[in-house]
């Protein structure tokens, strides 16, 4: 009787990714004002800019470090167990960060925020339960607009999240509101997602061979990926349009910072600007375009677009201007996402899904480790740096995908 009053499976996977990013976008705004600029009090007064910058950079490290061991086991535990089960253990890992998150802030605890960020790392693998679950779902030749639903939902979180989190730390429109505020907000959002999965998300995948799990299994799986002659160039596509995409996505808060003396409610706005084209890129041109092109076209021009538009940000001198730039960002960033997936999940078999979306995400999350780090120190240089190191990454991630990349049907 309860499968009866299940939603549409694409609709639920939908729903469920827009609240998860929701959360995400929520404290996009708090984040660098409250460890950079040190706006809560957060850092040690005797602490400089500078290490303040560092040490944002190995915080923001932290769940892409995790997620790296985290998510491919969790995608084999979703081949073995069905995606439903696995991804509500995985709501509740994110849960936790967010409250410890929470608590951390309000309390003033530096090293519960290293805690904060490694429990739901380990456990986010939310991403590549759902998108596997899409995969289960789609017919190949849907399942580039398909993903692009994904897409769509991260933009409309990225609307309203940023947007949300910016207003629920600003104390000057409730006297009790402070930068621990979204988090509470944002882990009450979770347990609403968790609710949902557990009533409305449907399983769509019945295991039928058990995967093998370690702790290692992120460092064995990337072995095992690589090992694959057809999926070499575009894991490695991934990896370096992550780890470029990284200077940008996590430090983009700083540039505005430094360059435009943002505040978090000018971020949240700002970001939410950003979400309205992600979302209607995913929502409305990716759909389109995946009806006329292969993946394989699309990465070959979103890829180059993407660097050349990252580098472009470092002209205006007064922010409106990239008003004009940022939905080209969006355009280039939406195209490529999705088509990423869809090549993985092409050459993919239908019972490693979870796995290899699991590897994928690995991968990501590995890229995503190194660049924050980098940051830190690069920005005690100079705040413009990460942008060009990300501009230049993506274009090698251009060049080993347009000069290397030959289209295969299956995983072998």
């Amino acid at each position: 009787m309860a499968d009866k009053k299940q939603l549409n499976p694409t609709l639920a996977v939908f729903i469920t990714v827009f609240i998860d990013l929701l959360g995400v976008g929520i404290i996009i705004p708090v984040f660098a004002p409250l460890i950079i600029e040190n706006k809560h009090g957060m850092m040690p007064a005797e602490m400089t800019e500078a290490t303040r910058s560092i040490f944002y950079g190995f915080l923001t490290a932290t769940f892409p470090f995790f997620q790296f061991f985290g998510a491919p086991i969790l995608g084999t535990l979703a081949d073995k167990y069905g995606r439903k089960k696995i991804l509500q253990i995985s709501l509740v890992g994110t849960f936790i960060g967010y409250v410890l998150f929470a608590l951390s802030i309000h309390y003033q605890i530096l090293w519960m925020l290293f805690l904060a960020r490694a429990i739901p790392g380990f456990m986010g693998g939310n991403i590549s339960i759902v998108s596997a679950a899409l995969a289960d779902i789609s017919k190949p030749e849907e399942r580039a607009k398909n993903f692009g639903l994904i897409g769509m939902a991260f933009g409309m979180g990225f609307i309203f999240g940023p947007a949300i989190g910016g207003l629920l730390a600003d104390s000057s429109l409730v006297a009790w509101f402070d930068y621990s505020t979204p988090l509470w907000f944002t882990a009450l959002l979770t347990l609403v997602n968790l609710y949902y999965v557990r009533q409305q998300f449907p399983e769509t995948f019945k295991p039928d061979a058990p995967g093998r799990i370690t702790m290692l299994a992120g460092i064995r799986n990337l072995q095992k990926a690589f090992g694959m002659k057809n999926m070499r160039v575009i894991l490695l596509t991934i990896f370096l349009q992550a780890f470029g995409f990284s200077f940008f996505m996590q430090f983009n808060q700083v540039y505005l910072i430094k360059k435009f003396q943002f505040d978090e409610k000018s971020i949240g706005l700002f970001f939410a600007y950003i979400g309205i084209w992600i979302a209607f890129t995913q929502g409305v041109i990716v759909r389109r375009v995946a009806a006329r092109y292969h993946s394989s076209q699309v990465l070959k021009v979103s890829l180059l677009g993407m660097s050349l538009t990252l580098l472009a940000i470092l002209l205006p001198d007064q922010w409106w201007m990239l008003l004009f730039i940022n939905p080209f960002i969006a355009f280039f960033q939406g195209s490529t996402q999705p088509n990423q997936t869809n090549l993985v999940s092409q050459m993919a078999s239908r019972n490693n899904q979870g796995e290899i979306l699991g590897i994928q995400q690995s991968i990501a999350s590995i890229a995503f480790t190194v660049p924050p780090i980098l940051a830190g120190f690069m920005v005690s240089v100079d705040f413009r740096l990460p942008i060009v190191a990300s501009a230049l990454m993506l274009l090698l991630a251009w060049l080993n995908f347009f000069f290397r990349f030959k289209p295969s049907p299956a995983a072998e």
